[in-house]
């Protein structure tokens, strides 16, 4: 929760200085919406020729620096990543989550392994130089730190990846909160890589092996298993049946889990709550005054969409907001499950809450954001009091199951809301 309220904060920092100069020419405000780096450029030095920024505060200016070299390094530049850097900018703490996206982004395509490397290693440079740090930023510095192991491993730099990894391990950070997409598939993944990198290829394929078997995985991870099974075997022969007997294996758990917490009873009104980690109290997580089939809501076009168009279907909503990491971080799960029911009566919708209309195109834009986006601003539908929070109905409605936040990796968000799925399909098809 503690995170939760600090990135709040340093966004509505982020939005009073825009909002100081939103009636200018040129304010923060529009740069953020400007999808592509290269307009968001243009944007800048055209402020800059009409001297805009000449008297605003340097934090004020980092903004812009930051989220251009940002752009740039998602890109593969590293010659515009050092030109924007060169000014020495502060880095908030949203804008160094923003490194590391971008970073993580690049990190699998060989092609850009030295961009990695150096981009990596210059802001674990700057981290480091300040004292200050709090829990937060090291946080980051341990992601940084892998993946600039990961890069170096590649790159045949293998005793300086030994080191970055030791150096990330041995740091307390954020992989046990399911809260950044992947956190612990990704460490597995780069820790794996160094360890082949430095001869250790049974110990790294056994490394992956577990983290698919208790879903701590992601398609990446995958493909770095199969990589290193071919290094240990000589071949790929036996690898598709043994990284299928991990995944349902896996997915076995989740189904079970999920098939537990049926619902067989909502009628409206319904009121789904949460048990509070600590106390046990229940906290109401969101109240269904309608049934789904009442209901309509717009999406990013203004647009309505009625939930009655969905009868006989499955429908899954899910609640989130720009600003809400583990929001973003699952939808790669539901990606998988919408692709594997393409063909079946079944409907995903996320729907955001709170925030305009064109601050939401923008943001799906940047991050190719592919399902169906709708919106209820006033978050008046299910008045939710939690994000992420997951309903899923059944073909005629009804409230099968719910549940909140991230689930820690894709590949359990992508077992978790496929169990949902189908025991749903096996309770109607029963009826």
């Amino acid at each position: 929760m503690k995170k939760l309220i600090i990135l709040m904060i340093l966004f509505v920092s982020n939005t009073t200085w825009a909002q100081q100069s939103s009636q200018e020419k040129y304010n923060l405000d529009d740069f953020n919406l400007i999808v592509k780096v290269e307009d968001q450029e243009k944007y800048y030095d055209e402020m800059l020729q009409a001297a805009t920024l000449n008297n605003s505060k340097p934090a004020f200016q980092d903004e812009y620096i930051t989220t251009l070299a940002t752009g740039w390094l998602a890109k593969g530049n590293l010659k515009k990543y050092n030109f924007y850097m060169k000014s020495n900018p502060e880095i908030s703490f949203v804008k160094l989550l923003y490194f590391g996206y971008a970073l993580e982004y690049l990190e699998d395509n060989s092609k850009y392994m030295y961009v990695v490397e150096q981009a990596s290693k210059d802001l674990i440079s700057r981290i480091e130089k300040d004292a200050g740090n709090d829990e937060m930023t090291r946080g980051r510095l341990q992601v940084l730190l892998e993946i600039n192991a990961m890069a170096n491993a590649k790159l045949g730099n293998v005793d300086v990846a030994k080191k970055s990894i030791e150096k990330a391990s041995a740091i307390k950070g954020d992989r046990e909160m399911k809260y950044f997409k992947d956190s612990k598939a990704n460490y597995y993944k780069r820790y794996a890589t160094v360890l082949s990198a430095s001869g250790e290829n049974k110990r790294a394929l056994d490394t992956l092996s577990n983290a698919v078997r208790h879903a701590d995985s992601n398609p990446a991870l995958t493909t770095t298993l199969r990589n290193i099974y071919i290094k240990v075997y000589g071949s790929d022969k036996g690898c598709d049946k043994f990284i299928s007997s991990l995944q349902e294996e896996a997915y076995n758990k989740y189904y079970k889990e999920v098939e537990e917490l049926y619902i067989t009873d909502s009628n409206i009104p319904f009121q789904g709550s949460l048990s509070m980690p600590n106390s046990g109290e229940k906290m109401t997580l969101f109240t269904a005054k309608q049934h789904a089939h009442d209901i309509s809501l717009p999406d990013l076009n203004g647009k309505m969409v009625h939930f009655a168009d969905y009868k006989g279907k499955i429908l899954v909503i899910d609640f989130w907001s720009t600003l809400c990491t583990p929001c973003v971080s699952a939808f790669a799960g539901f990606e998988r499950v919408v692709a594997d029911y393409k063909k079946e009566p079944f409907q995903l919708f996320v729907i955001d809450l709170f925030e305009p209309q064109e601050t939401v195109k923008s943001f799906v834009a940047k991050k190719g954001i592919t399902l169906d986006v709708l919106q209820d601003e006033p978050n008046e539908k299910y008045d939710i009091q939690g994000t992420p929070t997951k309903i899923v109905f059944d073909p005629m409605g009804n409230i099968r199951f719910y549940s909140s936040g991230y689930a820690g990796s894709t590949d359990r968000e992508y077992y978790k809301l496929k169990a949902m799925v189908e025991v749903v399909k096996a309770r109607f098809s029963n009826k």
